[in-house]
């Protein structure tokens, strides 16, 4: 019996009422069969729908539904078990992971259908022409894809696999039949840059509003490169002056498309020491879940939640961060303290695990933070983000809780989004005056 699982039924639920139950299979919706939770949104939305429902026992229900607009059935079914990726990419992060961390983080994962339903990037290296049409067909819109690099033969070496569809045939025929794109390219100094990087943003440029945006993050390299190809590393130099040359190009795209368009990894000013765009040249942060416009959009939170502070009792906390967002965070903490007389300290974690040269907070390890504060004064409480921690499960890349931080510091550990509001909204709930 093939068909879709259902994970649950919503309580109280048209489903309920039908007396479907967790187990049971989503076999059809009005005689189209059902792969995956894509088929199911794409064609149970009419007001009336036929289900046929398979049960563990082998027989089969004809369920007929009659529903009021946007009311919703009340199946839950497991999110797609992924695809696997074939590429060998040259600068895979994957291929640079220590042993010892979570599982799922081996799992390298190339589906348009992840990439459709979480805003997962990826190649289309694997997709195939029944892909394409279906995404045309269920309008599958918008995709994130990683390019990297629109010249063939540039790019079949960066993902170390050959006879692979042009991106831009692709891209072009997606554009075509009105799917929405947002685009990256993981920069590898001396190899997609300069010229290959001009025509990279020149080609996708020439498809907006199609290919809604396009994200230039630098290459991530550990200290885990062992009989990888050699690739050499954004450095502070380099940094500096390719923001200095790219964002000016940023700019000029954004007036000839009138709307924002290029955009520069966070990482770039960072490391360049070059400051900012204004918030506003981030459009509605498309890319922000790439690390683009995070550093900014703090900023402006920050504004928000000095204006608003307000005294509180007082007590004393360590904030934890990666190396990279320091000086921001110990300056709004600096401010924060001024405000709410809390005593507030940023903490920023070298990165053993992966190696220092990776400095984002998001691949901080509880080990490396359990020896970073092991031993110093962190006052009443130690406040860590939460992209530090898978979701909904409180735990750090290698494995290590919550839990185990705090009793490895014997210090009580609070969780907070990683946000000024976030950090604030903790405080006042737990601190503020009443």
């Amino acid at each position: 019996m093939a068909g879709l699982v259902i994970e649950n039924v919503v309580p109280g639920s048209i489903a309920e009422e039908m007396e479907i139950e967790a187990g049971d299979r989503l076999l059809a919706v009005n005689g189209q069969p059902i792969r995956d939770i894509l088929d199911y949104n794409y064609f149970s939305g009419d007001e009336q729908v036929l289900l046929e429902i398979g049960k563990p026992d082998g027989e089969v229900w004809d369920v007929e539904v009659e529903r009021d607009e946007d009311e919703g059935l009340g199946l839950i079914f497991p999110a797609p078990r992924p695809l696997r990726c074939g590429n060998n990419c040259i600068f895979c992060f994957v291929h640079q992971l220590p042993p010892g961390l979570r599982r799922p983080l081996y799992v390298k994962d190339e589906d348009y259908r992840l990439s459709f339903l979480y805003g997962n990037y990826v190649t289309l290296a694997n997709i195939r022409p029944a892909d394409v049409r279906r995404i045309k067909e269920q309008r599958l819109s918008p995709l994130y894809i990683s390019v990297h690099a629109t010249e063939p033969s540039l790019r079949e070496r960066m993902l170390g696999k050959s006879g692979i569809i042009p991106i831009l045939d692709i891209i072009r025929e997606l554009a075509e039949a009105g799917i929405g794109m947002h685009t990256q390219v993981v920069l590898c100094p001396g190899i997609n840059d300069g010229l290959a990087l001009e025509k990279t943003v020149g080609d996708l440029a020439a498809l907006y509003p199609r290919v809604q945006s396009l994200a230039i993050v630098p290459v991530g390299l550990t200290r885990h490169r062992n009989e990888l190809p050699g690739l050499e590393p954004v450095t502070e130099r380099y940094a500096g002056e390719f923001v200095k040359e790219w964002q000016g190009r940023a700019q000029e795209l954004a007036k000839e498309l009138d709307a924002p368009f290029l955009f520069l990894a966070d990482e770039f000013y960072i490391k360049g020491g070059v400051p900012f765009p204004p918030i506003d040249q981030y459009g509605d942060l498309p890319q922000l879940e790439n690390g683009v416009g995070l550093i900014p959009l703090f900023l402006e939170e920050a504004e928000e939640v000095l204006a608003a502070a307000v005294p509180m009792n007082s007590i004393a906390a360590t904030v934890v961060t990666g190396m990279s967002p320091l000086p921001f965070l110990a300056e709004f903490l600096g401010k924060l303290s001024e405000k709410t007389g809390i005593q507030l300290e940023a903490a920023a974690v070298p990165n053993r695990l992966f190696g220092e040269t990776v400095t984002v907070t998001g691949l901080v390890a509880g080990r490396d933070i359990a020896d970073a504060l092991s031993g110093r004064n962190t006052g009443d409480v130690i406040i860590i983000p939460d992209v530090m921690l898978k979701e909904g499960e409180g735990v750090f890349l290698d494995d290590m809780t919550v839990e185990d931080l705090q009793a490895a510091l014997k210090k009580e550990v609070v969780v907070v989004e990683s946000t000024p509001w976030g950090i604030y909204s903790m405080l006042s709930e737990r601190y503020g005056r009443k």
